[in-house]
């Protein structure tokens, strides 16, 4: 088959089934709007196109993110056209809608299959919208800038064929009748790389070697932000410094934003907590908390091998993958009791989970895992045999995706079935 992804910075999702797919045979092109030069990745070709507009000056402010997908969009089937003329017809297209590319596939290919990762679908109670009070979204009439934001997912629904979506708590946001097409398959974890690995060893700043004999702490995500419990983490650092005098505190992750709204000041989440914190922390305890910035995947992958005990913390929201991979490299693991972790997580099984907003309960919960070697080491394991039951990508989750893509060929299209 001709298959298509549509990914605002291809490969994403998709990192793991589009090489799979070339592997099957097939041929595989990609469309990204990350500026790189047209190319072959893992046999894929990469096609980068370009907006040739911006967001107006003074549209309604209700409507301003609407209006930035519909000029990806825009963009995006402008160069599809290009493609179609040129004689490009897909059988197949993948794509990740949420910044608002794939609108018009339809109109150009009403043939063609579409399929949508399907990552989240926005409510006004009952998911990271108002769970932390501490950190309220602003703005008038908040319930209907939230339906207009889910206008990217519902101009799709009499569109795509079939969706995806990595976790059942992720699928069940989305409204039925479209919820019954949504396959519940993750992207997948390569367990076999991913691994417990006791020689472990990290020096941070050409100076402090550590190993699997040092006491060590980490908390990551892809940005420090309130939406990943970076606030809770650095509030509990006080007393876990005070309780552990020799651990060190290990944080990769960026000072940008991602999900969540910027501090109201200007500055970073970062800045922000280590300024509300410090003063309760002595200089020498201090010396032990150490920001990472920016890791490559493999050091990442270093870091949770030689992780003592490891924090995921996260607002009922997209679920990431590092959660995951540190399950597969046996970390014993604290988590918040949050969707979807609770979905992957199984309290005093896999892992132990507290209430997102106590600190206190975060920081015994560590400390009672640091004195205790055994019980690390029995949640470690259960936590990687429960990754590769469900989670690993060559087993589990690569053979899924391949068969929901021979699924969604073989559907009869939304086009057909009017």
């Amino acid at each position: 088959m001709n298959i298509l992804f549509i990914h605002q910075n291809f490969p994403g999702q998709f990192k793991q089934i589009a090489p799979a797919l070339v592997g099957k045979g097939h041929k595989v092109r990609a469309m990204t709007m990350e500026k790189v030069k047209p190319s072959v990745w893992q046999g894929v070709e990469i096609h980068p196109y370009t907006s040739s507009r911006s967001s107006s000056k003074n549209i309604h402010p209700w409507i301003t993110d609407f209006e930035t997908k519909v000029i990806r969009g825009e963009a995006c089937y402008k160069a599809c056209v290009e493609m179609k003329a040129a004689g490009y017809v897909p059988d197949v297209i993948i794509a990740h809608p949420g910044w608002g590319e794939s609108f018009f596939m339809k109109e150009v290919w009403p043939d063609a299959k579409l399929g949508i990762h399907c990552e989240f679908y926005y409510h006004v109670a009952g998911t990271d919208l108002g769970f932390d009070d501490e950190f309220p979204y602003s703005g008038d009439a908040i319930d209907c800038r939230i339906r207009l934001k889910n206008l990217v997912s519902m101009m799709h629904f009499d569109r795509a064929d079939r969706g995806i979506s990595p976790t059942q708590w992720q699928a069940g946001t989305y409204p039925e009748p479209f919820r019954e097409r949504i396959s519940i398959i993750h992207e997948g974890i390569d367990t076999d790389v991913i691994k417990p690995f006791d020689k472990a060893s990290l020096t941070l700043n050409g100076k402090i070697k550590l190993s699997k004999n040092d006491e060590i702490i980490t908390y990551v995500n892809r940005n420090l932000e309130p939406m990943r419990g970076f606030h809770i983490f650095m509030r509990a650092l006080p007393e876990l410094l005070k309780r552990r005098p020799k651990a060190r505190i290990l944080i990769p992750g960026s000072e940008a934003g991602s999900y969540g709204p910027p501090p109201k000041d200007g500055g970073t989440w970062k800045k922000q907590f280590i300024a509300e914190v410090r003063p309760q922390i002595s200089d020498e305890d201090w010396a032990r908390v150490h920001f990472l910035g920016k890791i490559r995947h493999d050091h990442f992958t270093a870091l949770l091998q030689l992780s003592t005990v490891h924090v995921y913390l996260t607002y009922p929201f997209v679920l990431s993958w590092s959660l995951i991979e540190a399950m597969s490299t046996e970390c014993a693991i604290v988590a918040s009791d949050t969707p979807p972790v609770a979905e992957v997580m199984q309290h005093d099984e896999t892992g132990r989970l507290v209430n997102f907003f106590d600190k206190d309960a975060l920081v015994n919960e560590i400390c009672a895992l640091l004195d205790n070697p055994a019980e690390r080491k029995r949640l470690g394991k259960a936590a990687r045999a429960y990754a590769r039951q469900h989670y690993d990508l060559k087993t589990i989750c690569l053979p899924a995706w391949l068969d929901w893509v021979d699924q969604l060929a073989a559907t009869a299209s939304r086009s057909e079935a009017k």
